[in-house]
């Protein structure tokens, strides 16, 4: 019986399973079907996604890294996986600076490790057009979507993968829930989407539940709160800097508005356990 090493960290709850490349090579499988045998919450380790350092294909940057969701699809991003995995690789040698650049399939994303343990990170620029969003609107603000028994007014945001957003005073979750599974493979998104149901509480503080893309309800999902955030600011609903609520605790997201600037995250990241799988 084959035993790999595996790490077991999360984010506000958004859990990920790191494992290095050299002991996922002792696999024999390919990268999508060890994600979804090792994300098993039942037979695997249990996980939101699978994450894999890429040492050799960093493009000038200091590591890249191989974001496999629980159903064995690629992720271009995850903002509380990429804070797990700055510390993991910084604290396993990997890079020599608490501030890294890492390649993604949604370009350089950069996030640092602050002196209290939480994580910064460059989200980079939300992606506003529709056509690279991708979505088949005319403008990504309050477009109308039905459902099998409902209508809403959803607004579409990318941060390196596509986000609907929705605007309630029901019960985030509920409505998540509910509506997720439906709205993630709406016609109107051909790669899919994460969906996002946002309560704005004060112009500093939002309720936010998440059906991601991939994974089904989750505790958290960073990305999704940055898109929550710029859809919120482009609606006039909040200021600049936001606290996100999420399941388990809170991310808080910073944007200037101005599609040139990046979006910021500070959230925390932490280990669960270190343990052999026995593949």
């Amino acid at each position: 019986m084959m035993k790999i090493k595996v790490t077991k960290m999360q984010g506000l709850g958004n859990d990920f399973v790191i494992v290095d490349e050299s002991e996922y090579k002792k696999t024999g499988l390919s990268k999508e079907e060890f994600a979804i045998k090792i994300c098993d919450r039942n037979f695997g380790v249990g996980a939101d996604g699978l994450i894999i350092p890429d040492l050799e294909n960093k493009d000038g940057c200091d590591i890249g890294w191989y974001f496999y969701n629980s159903d064995g699809s690629v992720a271009q991003m995850c903002g509380n996986g990429i804070r797990c995995f700055a510390k993991y690789v910084f604290d396993n040698g990997f890079v020599k600076s608490k501030k890294i650049k890492v390649k993604t399939l949604a370009g350089i994303i950069c996030p640092e490790i602050l002196d209290d343990g939480t994580v910064r990170v460059d989200m980079g620029l939300p992606i506003l057009e529709c056509k690279k969003i991708p979505c088949d609107f005319e403008n990504n603000l309050n477009q109308k979507i039905k459902t099998s028994d409902c209508e809403f007014i959803v607004n579409a945001v990318s941060m390196g993968n596509p986000h609907c957003v929705i605007f309630t005073d029901k019960n985030t979750l509920d409505c998540a829930k509910k509506y997720g599974p439906e709205l993630e493979k709406n016609k109107h998104f051909p790669e899919k989407t994460n969906v996002e149901f946002v309560e704005v509480l004060s112009k500093n503080e939002i309720n936010m539940s998440v059906y991601e893309r991939g994974c089904g309800i989750t505790l958290a999902c960073g990305t999704g709160a940055c898109a929550s955030v710029v859809a919120s600011i482009l609606n006039n609903l909040t200021d600049n800097e936001v606290k996100v609520n999420l399941a388990k605790g809170a991310l808080y997201i910073s944007w200037s508005g101005n599609n040139e600037d990046s979006v910021f995250m500070i959230g925390p990241c932490e280990y669960s356990f270190f343990a052999e799988y026995l593949l």
